[in-house]
């Protein structure tokens, strides 16, 4: 028998109403830190893009270098200076990578050249903004520090220029935030060894620099991580190890390169004894801390400013980091002091990362450029801006207030001193910093009680008095072109090179005429070398004008030992090279210092090319024909 069930209802969720038209719908809210990290970015990438081509080459020392490796993946390997690999750079390549694969693929320009170190700075401020939000949990406090950043005058000069200063920077910030979050994450020993990868590869890139961020990074790692400490000395050992790792694959075939395979590898420029390890610990090392620095262009007295605490505050450095220096010491005291557990922690990382730093470039005795200090410049804004949130949380506190209120004063009160270092420049600015200033530094202090969106508007307006200055001089950096090896940030005072940034030939590339570099240019596919001239300023120049290999005699500024006098007359009996160009080197001549003289004195093969080739003429330039004996 079939039974039939009664009729039910349906237990099923009856059908969906149609959804009301778009135009009913209410309209998506943006949040506004969400707008204001999107404007962050977007004008940080105007200013460091912003008329990028006017700096042509800019530091042709490194563009030649990049021309190569874009023509020889050998060159490209070993950070060449010419495609046929005479000799390399001082520094290891990693920061030619970029800027040669861009030149690979959209052909040599400034723009390719330039534009991979813009977005270095943007990515900068990115890293940096996500590190101070995660450790405050408020994103307008990671926004202050990605802006400090972004108008710090040197980060505006080095974002928009090709030294390798810029991906040292961004690697170090990268590792710092690796660290951060390694410290409380369950994950903690994938983030920590991520952090000594990233400091292996930075080390590729301005070898032992990348270091100075190591005893504040270990150390907070130390004190913070909620973990035995077996298991900490255990973690740190192994971001050991991945940053030994990440630095010494590139080391070990450099110094284990057999001869005769794929060629003999390029000589290693800055080197006098073609060893890598040797350009390490000397030349780029402990030289530059001693002032000891065989084949340099001089140390601390000779040149490049006094030692001393007071260093950095000087004229030579002060307009290119120092306007919230005073402050980030200050602020990053009161950050440890007063701040939640993940604001302690971000601010041991770049309290440490500031102070060895800072200390480190205020007694170095070697060679010290003013565009060191970007390295400087994160650690000055995640300070600045952990401090200040810190301390912004416990304003109604008469201590908090008052510490943040004399830091204000003292901030607008330093920009005055440093604005009047350059009189002539808007004098109208450093009177509205210090006016402003001072005022929002006793409303801070006697106002604690304010209403919220008052205390909103006199936090405003201490940030406009603070960043006033740097503000200024980042803008007239990125509108002016840069070119030489000595850069510097900002309108040109008493002390400095002025805003194009140069002290001589030594410090800037030669330049061709067309009808040189026609010449070099004639059968240049019968040769290794075009031409071969004392010094990588000089061939650079007549290198980037004909996308040819041109040899730096003795690197940087003439004084490396490559290559000898025997093997630069073999080089010519072979005839693998077509023209000697005379004039080229460093200080004191051709040759450099401590070149003349020597077997491999690049003195003495000019002297054996004037005496042996007939000179002649082309613009004023002595060229020799190597092919054709006098």
């Amino acid at each position: 028998m079939t039974t039939i069930a009664p009729d039910r209802p349906s237990l099923s969720a009856p059908p969906p109403e149609p959804a009301p038209p778009a135009a009913a719908r209410p309209p998506r809210r943006v949040r506004p830190e969400r707008a204001a990290y999107v404007v962050l970015l977007g004008s940080t990438a105007v200013l460091y893009l912003w008329g990028l081509g006017e700096s042509g080459w800019a530091n042709s020392f490194y563009a030649a270098a990049v021309q190569a490796g874009s023509e020889s993946w050998k060159a490209f390997f070993f950070g060449a200076s010419d495609a046929a690999g005479s000799i390399t750079v001082d520094k290891p390549p990693l920061s030619l990578w970029p800027m040669a694969l861009s030149v690979r693929v959209f052909g040599l320009s400034s723009w390719a050249l330039l534009v991979p170190q813009a977005l270095m700075g943007v990515a900068s401020v990115a890293v940096l903004v996500a590190l101070v939000r995660r450790a405050t949990g408020n994103p307008w406090a990671g926004l202050l520090a990605g802006l400090t950043l972004a108008v710090t005058p040197v980060a505006a000069l080095m974002f928009r220029f090709n030294n390798p200063d810029a991906l040292l920077t961004l690697l170090m910030l990268c590792a710092a935030y690796a660290t951060f979050r390694a410290v409380g994450s369950p994950r903690a020993l994938r983030w920590l060894v991520l952090a000594g990868g990233l400091l292996g590869l930075a080390f590729l890139t301005k070898t032992l620099q990348a270091f100075l961020v190591l005893p504040g990074f270990a150390v907070t790692y130390a004190v913070f991580a909620a973990l035995p400490w077996r298991t900490r000395v255990g973690h740190l050992l192994a971001a050991f190890g991945a940053m030994v790792a990440g630095a010494g694959w590139w080391v070990a075939i450099v110094e284990l390169w057999p001869t005769g395979w794929w060629g003999s590898r390029p000589y290693i420029g800055g080197s006098q004894t073609n060893d890598f390890l040797e350009l390490t610990f000397g030349y780029n090392g402990f030289g530059r801390l001693t002032g000891d620095e065989t084949g340099s262009v001089g140390g601390g007295g000779r040149g490049w400013g006094s030692t001393g605490l007071l260093r950095l505050l000087g004229t030579d450095n002060g307009g290119q980091i120092a306007w919230l220096l005073p402050a980030a010491l200050v602020l990053g005291v009161a950050a440890i002091r007063a701040g939640r557990r993940p604001v302690r922690v971000a601010a041991s990382l770049m309290l440490g990362w500031l102070v060895v730093t800072a200390a480190t470039f205020s007694f170095m005795a070697g060679i010290f450029h003013t565009y060191y200090n970007v390295a400087l410049a994160p650690a000055i804004a995640a300070c600045v801006a952990l401090g200040s949130w810190a301390l912004w949380q416990r304003r109604e506190s008469l201590a908090a207030s008052g510490v943040l209120g004399f830091t204000v004063a003292l901030t607008s009160a330093w920009s005055f001193v440093l604005l009047s270092r350059t009189s002539d420049y808007h004098p109208w600015l450093r009177w509205t910093a210090v006016v402003l200033g001072f005022a929002a530094a006793l409303m801070v202090v006697g106002g604690r009680h304010l209403p919220r969106r008052v205390a909103g508007a006199v936090s405003l307006v201490a940030l406009v008095a603070a960043l006033a200055g740097p503000t200024a001089y980042s803008l007239t950096t990125a509108a002016t072109p840069h070119t030489g090896s000595i850069p510097t940030a900002g309108p040109s005072s008493t002390g400095g090179f002025g805003p194009g940034g140069g002290a001589g030939g030594l410090l800037n590339g030669s330049t061709s005429t067309a009808t040189l570099t026609s010449m070099l240019l004639q059968d240049a596919d019968s040769y290794d070398w075009v031409a071969a001239t004392v010094g990588a300023n000089s061939a650079a120049g007549y290198q980037l004008a004909t996308e040819q290999s041109v040899m730096p005699i003795g690197g940087f500024n003439g004084s490396d030992p490559s290559p000898t006098l025997a093997q630069f007359q073999a080089y010519v009996a072979d005839g693998r090279i077509h023209y000697f160009i005379a004039g080229g080197g460093g200080p004191g001549g051709p040759g450099g210092p401590g070149a003349a003289g020597g077997a491999g004195g690049s003195s003495e093969i000019e002297a054996w090319v004037a005496a042996t080739y007939t000179a002649q003429t082309v613009d004023g330039v002595t060229v020799y024909d190597l092919t054709a004996p006098a």
